[in-house]
């Protein structure tokens, strides 16, 4: 996951684990954690496939972006 900020750049720290991994066919949740997001941030979700560079990810695969009320944490399912 990335955020982008409206004002100062890399303001919002975003926690997760450093990589996933599943079988073909398998969904996978992915939590994420960004307990310092303002009102005018945005979250963005990316894949890194190894020997690649990040890739926009909503969308492309299919997945679903789960996001708590008071945007604090977040999940993706792929």
């Amino acid at each position: 996951f990335f955020i982008s900020s409206t004002a100062a750049a890399g303001r919002a720290q975003v926690q997760q684990e450093p990589s996933a991994e599943t079988n073909e066919g398998t969904g996978i949740n992915i939590n994420c954690s960004h307990p310092n997001i303002q009102t005018g941030d945005t979250i963005y979700g990316y894949r890194q496939l190894p020997g690649r560079g990040p890739a926009f990810l909503l969308g492309d695969p299919p997945g679903r972006l789960w996001v708590a009320a008071d945007r604090r944490s977040s999940a993706l399912w792929l």
